[in-house]
């Protein structure tokens, strides 16, 4: 950390201080590129597309494309039920079921929703108490799993001895799609009884030579705890970047919407039942108007004749680059996705970061920390991060676009190229999770240290390298992220109560739909759990990477003294010399 001494007097000056715009060219990119996208929006909403029906799209409609108030129907349950469901076009029947959904929500019971809040008081509680259950979760996992190892080897001598005796070998078998008979011969159990004796092996010697490190992860997890304690608002961050992606998954429907429907519609006539009576006289050639077609006679002659909306016209100069305009659309969107994402990550890390640099805790920590880092990130690193959000989009594109050509050449392909096509998506879904790890770690960078996203990127990846062996045993002891996670959802259902499923006593003219009360609940659950717990991860990674800085940049002395937790101190055996030896408040 980068201090002003004099004598032997030094004083710590924050880095958060100590920044300018990073990445400008970039920035200047994403905001032309949002003006676009806005002006795209601005101009179907406006009337430019003006033969956009849209309104005609979203109406309530039953199986005879007519609008419910034709029939002088309310807009009830049954009615909105057969919403478009007869459209000829996927998109009307997505939308419809869309709409369903959001009036299917005003029937859940109010005591449904009263559990979600008691969904976020009890993970709120449960990140709180992390700090003192996390060890003992941690090594109940470690010994439960070198537990189950044991027991696999004790069971596969077993059945090896069992089979020790059999004249029948693998030889004999030979290959064959019916694995249970491999399971009949000693040398597959054999091969398993060496395969879980080296795992344990394995798992055994790093438990005693790597101990230190994994006492170090869990503390890590502990101080996590006590960050997040010091900064609760931080726990309601995950709401802002809920609206963001709200607002920009709306904003890319509505546009969709607009440009799928500017054109005219045509309608034709359609005989449902082509058998009925002179009904296959029909051909569905003639066009209709669905507002006057069901008050004349001309078609009387066919019970089950009816006008159908088939596709909409394509003629004028923007109707034929309507495929360009989407496409601008999907990149658009998925940009601001990734950049709202990473806004959020860079938002977390300088808050937890302030955290970490604060010599005494909390007195040192900022009074308003992440409205603080979020100001700061906005004013100074928009380039960094719409420039990463750009490569994670461009790899999307790349996985999206693969899709489509293995859904239309499907048909077509012979084993040599779906197995080429299968190799080229898994390689960039690993890509793709790669570069989503690597942006994480650099928008911890960029909020630390402020550097540019190349720079950052490239110092948080050798940070890594350079700590290998510590980034293994974190990793694997941040696997209990998906454990804490699962048993955070548990806890909320243990104290919440309940989801009792219809019975004899059930009363459906008080609930329309009684599973909505359950989806609501256990959906509801998860993802208020899953957001908790996403700060928490972006805690423990900060503080991860602050802690190897901290580790290199310092050794304890009055010029450049530790920033980490006594605990820390006290597993690795440092101490800060001078006055002070050590920090205040912890």
């Amino acid at each position: 950390m980068p201090q002003q001494c004099w004598k032997s007097l030094c004083v710590f000056v924050s880095p958060f201080s100590l920044r300018g715009c990073t990445d400008i060219i970039c920035c200047v990119l994403f905001m032309v590129v949002i003006l676009g996208y806005m002006a795209v929006g601005i101009l179907g909403k406006m009337g430019l597309l003006r033969t956009s029906h849209l309104s005609d799209l979203l109406s309530f409609s039953h199986s005879h494309t007519r609008t419910c108030s034709d029939r002088n129907d309310t807009y009830d349950l049954k009615c909105i039920f057969f919403f478009f469901l007869f459209s000829s076009t996927s998109l009307n029947l997505t939308l419809s079921l869309l709409f369903q959904s959001s009036l299917l929500l005003c029937s859940v019971p109010l005591s449904s929703l009263s559990a979600l809040v008691i969904a976020m008081v009890v993970s709120f509680l449960f990140l709180l108490l992390l700090r003192f259950i996390a060890p003992v979760m941690v090594w109940v996992l470690i010994f439960g799993v070198l537990a189950v190892g044991a027991y696999g080897i004790y069971h596969c001598w077993w059945e090896y001895d069992n089979y020790r005796n059999s004249t029948v070998s693998i030889t004999d078998i030979g290959f064959t799609t019916n694995f249970k008979v491999y399971l009949q011969v000693k040398e597959t159990w054999l091969a398993f009884l060496i395969i879980i004796s080296v795992v344990e092996g394995i798992l055994l010697l790093t438990l005693i030579f790597l101990r230190t490190r994994i006492l170090i992860a869990i503390a890590l997890i502990q101080e996590s705890s006590k960050a997040v304690s010091h900064m609760m608002s931080t726990l309601f961050y995950p709401l802002v970047t809920f609206v963001l992606l709200v607002v920009c998954v709306a904003y890319w429907g509505i546009t969709a919407l607009y440009l799928a429907t500017s054109g005219i519609p045509v309608y034709k006539v359609v005989a449902l039942n082509s058998t009925q009576d002179n009904c296959g006289q029909i051909g569905g050639n003639v066009t209709c108007d669905p507002q006057t077609f069901y008050n004349s006679t001309d078609y009387s002659w066919c019970p089950s004749a009816r006008c159908i909306f088939i596709k909409y016209n394509n003629e004028g100069l923007l109707q034929r680059n309507l495929f360009n305009l989407q496409i601008y659309n999907v990149v658009a969107f998925l940009w601001c996705i990734n950049f709202v994402i990473a806004l959020g990550q860079c938002t977390l890390a300088g808050a937890f970061a302030s955290y970490y640099w604060a010599f005494s805790k909390p007195s040192d920590i900022p009074t308003f920390p992440l409205s603080q880092a979020f100001i700061r990130t906005l004013r100074y690193h928009v380039g960094s991060l719409a420039f990463g959000a750009l490569i994670l989009t461009l790899i999307q594109v790349v996985r999206i676009i693969l899709e489509y050509l293995d859904h239309k050449t499907r048909a077509a392909q012979n084993p040599c190229a779906r197995f080429l096509m299968c190799c080229l998506k898994c390689c960039f879904w690993c890509l793709e999770k790669f570069i989503k790890f690597l942006n994480r770690n650099a928008y911890i960078m960029i909020a630390v240290y402020g550097k540019n996203f190349c720079v950052s990127a490239k110092n948080a990846f050798m940070l890594l390298m350079r700590n290998i062996v510590r980034c293994i045993t974190y990793l694997n002891e941040w696997n209990l992220y998906p454990i804490l996670l699962f048993s955070g959802v548990l806890a909320f259902f243990f104290f919440s109560g309940r989801i009792r499923l219809p019975g004899s006593n059930f009363r459906t003219e008080m609930l329309n739909y009684y599973w909505m009360p359950i989806i609501v609940v256990v959906v509801g659950a998860y993802l208020i759990a899953h957001g908790f717990f996403s700060v928490y991860n972006m805690c423990v990674d900060t503080l991860f990477l602050c802690f190897l800085e901290d580790l290199e940049r310092h050794d304890g002395t009055m010029q450049k003294p530790y920033y980490m937790s006594k605990n820390l101190m006290k597993i690795l055996n440092k101490k800060n010399k001078g006055p002070k030896n050590g920090k205040g408040k912890d």
